[in-house]
């Protein structure tokens, strides 16, 4: 163990990832996983997925013990109010519930042998909840997060109630519980209700309170850590439903409780669905703004800039949106309405599935691939849309035709297959064969993979990755994006000639611009302009600037 301010650390001064966690796991005898738990109170930088604090479920394992003092960098956050919702959404199907009923019986039987056994183990548990959530105290004695944060501080001041103390009742309230749950997915039609008009039938038909529903979470954790349950993923079942008792009865205003009677794919097959949705993502962020002192928000397309705050509910201290820097114009937006035949194309439900629409798209890819070279990103509104024009493009001979240009490769919803897609795509842009990959606006690839220099030459979004409509869930978010909504570096380069092009007037301005790009760039050129020159560095006009952008941070 190495000394750190006289504290012990565990790990050398350094930068490890999950693979030299393992390395030094292994060379020391130590398990990585409570290894890295335990090294992130200690680094100075932790790098990690969004979910990690904004999942209520994940968040209490990981990041309860953050200090308050750090400083919580939100990147790539143009997609934080989905994941926002997501992370406070829970769907239940006829499946989870009969998975619940097995759970239920092992925890049952596992009871009963404790009983026989340990009993005071089970009085040791009885005792703590009496007392009050143990994880509760500590965290308002030593300031770190609560111990559940889905529940808001004043209910965790409270003890467990008295009819679910014991690990039997608590077990009988869970049975009850999801006998009314099994009951209500018998639907034949659509039905929606808000979380107090749930929990008013819930109470009518299986008199279940509200009370014991908001511990349901803590309490089957407290069952769970008691039994020393050894693979406590196999209680996930059981566990999501504890979770949706204790969002339902916690959170009245901004969710929405829809049961399906089946899914919108296949409207033949009963498979009902019941989703807890949450329509506010500043439910799930309000904590991490409340616990951290400075927390940033920053990515290269969050436009427009000013619905952030309004989404997630909160004041901004300070915001700031930078143009591109360029020297020279290296960027050329073009908007293809019409193809050669003047047929308008279009992405809109609709016409989307036209078979001109389909052929033009497919001729702006070849003609593109003709005239761009090294690597061409094409993204598609869905999976199933690419997978239907790929189909028809093959049909119609135009994939042969782009194949003779450059390879092609397809982004699926399988990681493994994507991340070896990836791979040959980046190889055949660096051995100069060239490139095409399509992906799916939203999917693994778009998601903070930088295509820089010869790996996106030329980005083609067939059609806008609008949300599909006509999704229940979705129907109550109605935004207009209109062209003012697009980031501010691509709004200034887009020119009113370059709106409505046909596809000949696209290949002609790309030719035009490729060969402008194709010139000598030199370091000269962009002195004073997109770099500083060292009189501009000497200025104290620099200097206030570098010290107004630190003191803003």
């Amino acid at each position: 163990e190495f000394e750190a301010h006289g504290r012990q650390v565990p790990l050398p001064y350094g930068v490890y990832n999950l693979d030299d966690l393992k390395t030094y796991g292994r060379q020391k005898g130590w398990c990585p996983y409570f290894l890295a738990r335990y090294s992130i109170l200690h680094a100075n930088i932790v790098v990690y997925s969004y979910h990690y604090l904004l999942d209520p479920k994940i968040a209490n394992l990981v990041s309860k013990e953050l200090a308050k003092k750090s400083v919580v960098v939100f990147d790539e956050a143009h997609n934080i109010d989905n994941v926002c919702i997501d992370s406070m959404g829970v769907n239940v199907t006829r499946k989870t519930l009969d998975r619940c009923q097995a759970n239920i019986a092992v925890l049952q039987a596992t009871i009963q042998k404790i009983k026989d056994t340990d009993a005071q183990k089970l009085k040791e548990e009885y005792r703590r909840l009496v007392e009050g959530l143990k994880e509760a105290n500590i965290a308002r004695e030593t300031d770190i997060y609560m111990a559940n944060p889905v529940l808001p501080d004043e209910v965790l001041q409270e003890a467990v109630p008295g009819s679910i103390r014991t690990a039997e009742h608590f077990l009988g309230f869970l049975k009850r519980f999801l006998e009314y749950l099994k009951s209500r997915l018998r639907v034949h039609h659509v039905v929606q209700e808000s979380p107090p008009s749930f929990l008013k039938d819930v109470f009518e038909k299986v008199c279940i309170e509200r009370k014991p529903l908001q511990f349901c979470a803590e309490r089957l954790q407290s069952l769970l850590r008691t039994l020393e349950i050894a693979d406590i993923s196999d209680f996930s079942p059981i566990t999501l439903i504890a979770n949706f008792a204790t969002l339902v009865s916690t959170y009245s205003k901004g969710c929405t409780i829809l049961i399906e009677p089946f899914d919108d794919r296949t409207p033949t097959i009963a498979n009902p669905i019941l989703h807890f949705s949450c329509m506010d993502a500043s439910i799930a962020i309000k904590p991490v703004f409340e616990r951290f002192q400075s927390v940033v928000i920053t990515s290269g397309t969050l436009s427009p800039l000013d619905i952030y705050p309004k989404i997630l509910d909160f004041r901004p201290v300070t915001m700031a949106t930078f143009t591109m820097t360029l020297a020279r114009t290296c960027l050329c937006p073009m908007i293809v309405g019409r193809g050669n035949d003047q047929v308008a194309i279009s992405s809109k439900f609709e016409t989307r599935e036209d078979i001109a629409v389909i052929r033009n798209y497919g001729n702006l890819l070849l003609e593109m691939s003709a005239v761009v070279p090294d690597g061409i990103v094409a993204f598609f509104t869905s999976y199933q849309y690419m997978e239907n024009i790929v189909a028809s493009w093959y049909e119609q001979g135009i994939l042969e035709n782009i194949q003779r240009n450059k390879l092609l490769f397809i982004e699926t919803q399988d990681g493994a297959e994507t991340s070896m897609a990836l791979e040959k795509y980046q190889e055949a842009c660096e051995n100069g064969r060239g490139a095409i990959l399509l992906s799916v606006a939203r999917g693994k690839v778009s998601e903070g993979i930088d295509f820089v220099h010869h790996y996106g030459r030329a980005v083609i979004m067939f059609g806008v990755p609008y949300v599909y409509t006509q999704s229940r869930i979705l129907k109550r978010f109605a935004r207009a994006d209109k062209r003012g909504k697009l980031p501010r570096w691509i709004q200034e380069h887009i020119t009113d000639a370059n709106l409505n092009l046909t596809l000949d007037e696209a290949v002609q301005v790309a030719k035009y611009f490729l060969r402008q790009m194709a010139q000598p760039f030199r370091k000269e050129d962009q002195l004073g302009l997109s770099l500083l020159t060292f009189e501009q560095l000497q200025s104290e006009e620099t200097l206030h600037k570098v010290q107004e952008i630190a003191h803003h941070v």
